[in-house]
């Protein structure tokens, strides 16, 4: 109780059943006990017990009710320990975790010793990653409990994230002395191995192995156990016990890649035959493993690897793996690679025709083949076909097996991906849609199809083909925001992008960025889990993973469009919502503003009557997220878009510091902001990444012809001079000079010389003519790669958005997009009519007559 208003007997006893209310979930009946103590006037204003009412109420969601009780309480008795404790909570429940530390820190002002709000503040701490505090706050524990569990493993596990390595082993160590249990313990012998990961990060193996062969009868993970012992035999260089070892462990488990590579180790094999051939050893020993028959495939060439990877596809085709190709994909950075396995598909598909056979039709010993075989073998083919860019070939092998069996759905898919590679992804969604016809059960394609409609832009479609496998009486949209499905919301975010609705892009961009922010702090709930069940060793992994968790692919394809966007918006801000009301009044008639202005009552009526309607619910979630819910016109029409653009490039930044793509975002932003240094910064990391990167010549380009001629003087102009020196190789050089020598290195690629287009016509606009006749790659012999469907996609946009000026040729632009046409003659945005229809397969044709048959 606090010194400063002490409660009678009476009221104490009930402000006692107020708190045990409250830890058995009992908020009104604590609410009307609260009452009772402050409806009389002497403790009307009774802080501590205006502090409860206030977080009893924040557990019934009356937030504003809440925070008004407490800032009473504590305006009322600063100085009790409960008011400051109970702020905190109501800050903690609103993720607001600074503000909750502080206040922790405040209650523990008043009651240096109180255990729960230490326990508080030492988990908000490890959520912060305030690693010092944490250790402080857990050595405080320890000197209050030092008789508890959690004391020594909480402080052991502070000293261990600080890489106090030593000092957390002797923790366990002193705390294991006092268990001194030498029965069956799980928790201990997860300590042991916990307390071995330790001394095996700091380096002393030795230590490691000592204490594996001491403890050994009291760890019974003993596969772990076996792993690590193996792991630190390598280091010491003791190979005999490491290959027994692995020898032993690839015996339990021969599909664990990494126990084949730990064995390689331990014989030191540098050589790649010798690696082949241990392999070889071991697919004879283990006849049904898959795992020693395909890595020999990366470590082999020549005449080796056709051998191994003719017995591998066999093998495959024969069983029927429809995965065949995605094992064999790695395989094809190797040119070599690709023309033997080209040349045994073709050899499989002409013997299995003429003899149902892999071998010629007077081969010894050829042995027939299933009927499956053949489609298989046309499944791999037209994959490989498709993956080397013969779109056409692909295209007829596809259609060749959908013809030998019509209702393998494996061939739809492949097909549907053959068209969305060609750019048509109308053809794409049509086999697609066709696929999941034949098995409406099957969820993946049915994500598979709303996928494809996406990426064509039928938003619609999409959501109702995934509402067939979503909760009933919920729209799809909501059921996969509550789902995390960040596959679907990136894939709108960007379909929303291209279809210039700013708002609904940017909204699906923050519900993967809130997934994320959610997935951080799930974790909160395992920092008191695994100390009391003691899985320290996956707690531990829990951390690392969740510090690097934003740098997941979803995150950033989502933060890559709202970065795009808000530059967008940036440079071409939004009209005044009002503003562009009236002025779309003044263009109409009267009864076309008549029937404007009724459609306009309508829907305001019916915002009105959802609103009436969401109020009368009286579930606390759906209150919370009507309050959660982002608005798309807000979004759209920022106060800042630059600010907001920063806020998704930080985590890239720190987590994908490999992508030149986040560097060259980056620069884009602190171009529009004009601070020199931080976008030499970007240029540094990007040119560390690959010097030779097209937007990173334009962007190189652009820095020296804008920034590095203004008249920059100090210090910043000092570093400007000397880093960008080492960037252009210590030569000075003038932006045309740059784009020349640029377009010189690299003449024969198309991307870099749309990049010298864009920089030429960028400095000089009555260059226009120059910069659009790189452009014509048909034109040009010198091009020699680099003329994919993406890149001339990207030119058209630059053309009809206006990047190279007016073009007065007209037939220019035709004549371009008939180069593009003729090249991918598949591709919809080349076509005059903007859509090409996939033809319909035989088996569809089929079908259809059948039906009429039978309405006849």
């Amino acid at each position: 109780m606090s010194p400063n208003q002490p409660l009678p007997q009476k009221e104490n006893a009930v402000f006692k059943k107020i708190l045990r209310c409250y830890e058995n979930k009992q908020y009104k009946n604590g609410l009307k006990l609260a009452k009772q103590i402050l409806s009389n006037p002497k403790y009307a204003e009774h802080g501590e017990t205006l502090a409860m009412k206030g977080l009893l109420l924040n557990c019934l969601r009356r937030k504003d009710e809440a925070y008004e009780h407490v800032k009473r309480g504590l305006k009322s008795d600063v100085k009790s320990h409960v008011c400051w404790h109970v702020f905190g909570l109501l800050q903690r429940s609103d993720r607001k975790y600074d503000e909750a530390i502080r206040a922790y820190r405040n209650a523990l002002k008043c009651d240096s010793d109180h255990i729960q709000i230490l326990r508080d503040l030492s988990l908000l701490q490890i959520q912060m990653r305030d690693l010092e505090g944490y250790k402080e706050t857990r050595h405080k524990l320890f000197t209050l409990r030092p008789t508890q569990k959690a004391s020594w493993i909480g402080l052991a596990m502070s000293y261990h994230l600080l890489d106090d390595h030593e000092m957390a082993v002797k923790l366990i160590d002193e705390f294991l002395k006092i268990q001194n249990k030498t029965s069956y313990d799980y928790e201990q012998s997860e300590l042991l191995l916990y307390e071995l990961q330790i001394i095996f990060e700091s380096g002393n193996y030795v230590e490691v192995l000592q204490r594996m062969d001491h403890n050994a009868g009291l760890i019974y993970d003993k596969l772990s156990l076996m792993e690590m012992r193996a792991e630190v035999y390598l280091r010491l260089e003791k190979f005999d016990l490491a290959e027994k070892l692995y020898n032993e462990l690839i015996t339990r488990n021969p599909e664990n890649k990494a126990f084949y590579y730990g064995m390689m180790k331990a014989r030191c094999l540098d050589k790649d035959e010798d690696k082949v051939a241990m392999l070889e050893e071991f697919s004879k020993k283990f006849p049904r493993a898959q795992i020693p028959r395909r890595l020999p495939l990366n470590m082999s060439s020549g005449e080796t690897f056709r051998s191994l990877v003719d017995d591998y596809m066999r093998r495959a085709i024969t069983k029927g793996v429809p995965p065949l190709f995605v094992d064999l994909k790695p395989l094809y950075a190797d040119p070599q690679n690709v023309k033997i396995i080209e040349e045994l598909i073709e050899m499989y598909l002409q013997n299995l025709v003429i003899s149902s056979t892999f071998e010629s039709a007077g081969g010894d010993g050829a042995e027939l083949q299933p009927v499956t075989s053949v489609v298989w073998t046309l499944y791999l083919a037209c994959q490989h076909f498709d993956h080397i860019g013969d779109t056409k070939r692909a295209l007829e092998l596809v259609e060749r097996a959908i013809e030998h069996t019509p209702t393998l759905i494996e061939l739809y898919l492949a097909k549907a991906k053959f068209y969305k590679h060609a750019g048509n992804m109308i053809g794409a969604v049509q086999c697609l849609d066709e696929a999941q016809a034949l098995d409406t059960a099957d969820r993946y394609i049915n994500s598979k199809c709303a996928k494809y409609m996406l990426k064509a832009k039928l938003l619609d479609e999409a959501e109702a083909m995934c509402a067939k496998f979503t909760r009933e009486n919920v729209s799809a949209m909501e059921n996969l925001n509550e789902m995390q499905c960040m596959w679907f919301q990136t894939e709108c975010a960007n379909a929303y992008s291209k279809l210039n609705r700013y708002g609904d892009a940017l909204k699906k961009c923050h519900e993967v960025d809130r997934h994320f922010v959610e997935i951080i702090e799930d974790q909160f709930d395992f920092h008191t889990y695994c100390m009391r069940k003691t899985t320290l060793r996956s707690y531990i992994g829990l951390l690392r993973l969740e510090d690097v968790v934003r740098g997941h692919p979803f995150y950033f394809k989502a933060a890559r469009i709202a970065i795009k966007t808000y530059l967008r918006l940036h440079d071409h801000p939004l009209n005044d919502k009002k503003a562009e009301q009236d002025q779309l009044e003044s263009t109409l008639s009267k009864s076309e503003l008549k029937k404007l202005r009724s459609k306009q009552k309508k829907a305001q009526e019916k915002v009105r009557q959802d609103e009436k309607e969401n109020k009368d619910k009286k579930v606390a979630n759906d209150d919370e997220k009507l309050e959660d819910t982002l608005n798309p016109e807000k979004l759209e029409r920022p106060e800042n878009p630059l600010e907001e653009a920063i806020r998704f490039l930080k985590p890239l930044q720190e987590l994908s510091p490999k992508n030149i793509e986040t560097h060259l975002l980056a620069y884009e932003i602190y171009m529009r902001t004009g601070k020199p240094l931080l976008m030499l910064q970007c240029l540094k990391r990007a040119h560390r990444l690959q010097p030779d990167h097209p937007q990173l010549h334009v962007c190189l380009a652009h820095f020296v012809s804008k920034v590095a001629n203004q008249d920059l003087t100090g210090p910043v102009g000092a570093v400007v001079e000397k880093q960008l020196s080492s960037l252009l190789s210590g030569k000075q050089k003038s932006a045309k000079d740059l784009n020349s020598d640029f377009l010189q290195q690299h003449r024969d690629s198309y991307a870099h010389a749309v990049a010298a287009a864009t920089v030429l016509y960028e400095l000089d606009k009555t260059k226009q003519s120059e910069a659009l006749k790189l452009l014509n790659f048909e034109a040009d012999p010198l091009i020699k790669h680099g003329v994919t469907r993406e890149r001339c996609e990207e030119v058209m946009e630059l053309l009809e958005s206006g990047a190279f000026g007016a073009i007065g040729d007209a037939e220019y632009l035709k004549a371009f997009k008939n180069s593009c046409a003729r090249r991918f003659p598949l591709a919809e945005v080349f076509q005059a009519t903007g859509v090409i229809s996939a033809p319909r397969p035989a088996s569809a044709d089929a079908t259809a007559d059948r039906q009429i048959s039978q309405d006849v």
